[in-house]
């Protein structure tokens, strides 16, 4: 059997690379957030993170603990807007991802 990559490995280089797929990544995680499904949301969100400033980071700007963003992005998490917002400004600030806010009718 032929060794491969792992999706991390490959979303990691992907993000790296493509910032259409960056913007993609992190807009698509916070749709599924609104669109009523966290799950997805915070799994897609937990990739976006590893793939670019990673928790340890994040923990340094946010003054939380990497453990505890890491529980509240889990699949049993349950984020405070507080942190869920402070999360996703330092996000968009340190990759550069600007998201906005628009009316579909």
């Amino acid at each position: 059997m032929a060794l491969t990559r792992s999706f991390r490995d490959t979303v990691a280089t992907r993000v790296k690379r493509d910032s259409a797929f960056r913007e993609a990544l992190l807009t698509e995680a916070v749709q599924a957030l609104i669109a009523g499904e966290p799950d997805v949301g915070k799994s897609v969100l937990r990739d976006y993170i590893n793939a670019t400033i990673g928790f340890p980071r994040l923990s340094e700007l946010t003054s939380t603990p990497a453990k505890s963003l890491m529980r509240m992005l889990a699949p049993g998490g349950n984020p405070q807007a507080r942190n869920l917002c402070a999360v996703l400004d330092h996000l968009q600030k340190e990759t550069g991802v600007r998201l906005t806010v628009s009316v579909a009718a």
